[in-house]
């Protein structure tokens, strides 16, 4: 037998999500000093889902130069803060002709892409985009000369700009791996065959967040970070600090004896005499499903476990022997400041990346903005 103890939240409240643009601000200012040349404040979907004209704002205050996303419809937002803006995955029938007339810069990554590009309008700035190791995006090493010579004479004809090169590195995150030497050297490569073709881009960019905080080799003249904006390092090497902190009320408190089935499939059954705590956020709005029973929130300044499956639109705490009041803020992952759970410890809980956390927050939960005020300095 159970003892419902309370079912409503109090008026008003509800899962909130908050983005300190003061971290941004210290990221950003951290990696503008790791790298050697440019920094470029990568935003796409949404800013890592800070958002991305926040994101995109605060980091050209704070030593970004350069703007980057995927696609073209992420660029034009972007387009009112006056800094250069660079779209890297488009398909080859994108409106290159709009990105032309607006000022987009755009990636080249086959011979398909720059045949559409030079058909557009104008004289489009692109830079072509060599794929250095991951068998993904960008031109294939045996074609990439073919694509640097007609590039070239492309150029010639006024068609197009040829302003940069790129490249991604596939294992970054893991410094001393092997495939980062291949990455460079390719490349490298890829720099010298642009230049025998006769082509001059003095945008040359390898490095993401990951590099660009251990590998100096990769930096050429432009970095470009996105994850490492909003507080995360993939490498694990750099005290970053995050910007996204989740919190929501508890709605219902029960007490229950030991035995008690808990959730759909009774994934868990309590061990001792508990309250429960029902939180209203679960898949729907970007908890991964994976982290049931392994994840952790905070209460009272104390972690507490999430116990049986995550829900579509809730979860379970275990909140111990004194329970809590109806309405308390729970607090699921925030900067780690307070002892507060963190997106990497969900995202470990999860067996995922900090990256698919933070992006996945749906639109249901209430977003805050707080401004990049009383900056701390990292180190």
């Amino acid at each position: 037998m159970t003892a419902v103890v309370a079912t409503r939240p109090r008026t008003g409240s509800g899962p909130r999500l908050e983005v300190d643009l003061g971290a941004v601000a210290d990221n950003t200012r951290l990696l503008a000093r790791r790298a050697a040349g440019e920094l470029m404040a990568v935003v796409k979907a949404d800013g890592f889902g800070h958002g991305a004209l926040d994101v995109a704002r605060t980091a050209l205050a704070h030593g970004a130069t350069r703007l980057g996303v995927t696609s073209l419809d992420e660029a034009w937002p972007l387009l009112e803060l006056g800094a250069p803006v660079l779209s890297w995955l488009n398909a080859v029938d994108a409106d290159f002709a709009m990105a032309t007339a607006r000022g987009v810069e755009v990636a080249v990554p086959s011979m398909q892409h720059l045949a559409a590009v030079a058909a557009a309008p104008g004289r489009t700035r692109v830079h072509l985009h060599v794929d250095a190791g991951m068998a993904r995006d960008g031109a294939d090493p045996s074609s990439w000369s073919l694509l640097c010579r007609t590039a070239r004479r492309a150029e010639q004809r006024g068609e197009v700009e040829v302003v940069g090169v790129m490249g991604h590195l596939g294992c970054a995150g893991t410094p001393g791996d092997e495939c980062n030497a291949l990455g460079r050297t390719r490349f490298v490569w890829a720099l010298e065959q642009a230049r025998a073709a006769g082509l001059r881009p003095r945008d040359r960019h390898l490095a993401s967040t990951a590099a660009t905080l251990t590998d100096p080799r990769t930096h050429h003249t432009m970095s470009r970070v996105g994850a490492g904006l909003v507080g995360i390092d993939p490498s694990g090497s750099t005290a970053l600090r995050g910007a996204m902190t989740l919190t929501a009320p508890v709605v219902s408190v029960r007490r229950v004896r030991a035995g008690t089935p808990v959730g759909y499939g009774h994934a868990h059954r309590t061990t001792s005499a508990t309250h429960l705590g029902l939180v209203p956020l679960g898949y729907a709005d970007g908890l991964p499903r994976a982290a049931s029973g392994r994840a952790e929130v905070l209460v009272r300044g104390l972690r507490r476990p999430v116990v049986g499956l995550v829900s579509m639109d809730q979860l379970v705490v275990d909140l111990g022997q004194r329970g809590v009041d109806l309405g308390e803020t729970v607090t699921v992952f925030g900067p780690g400041d307070a002892g507060e759970p963190t997106v990497a410890d969900w995202a470990a809980a999860a067996g995922t990346i900090e990256h698919e956390v933070v992006t996945g927050i749906g639109a249901r939960v209430e977003r805050r903005v707080l401004g990049a005020t009383h900056l701390r300095s990292l180190s």
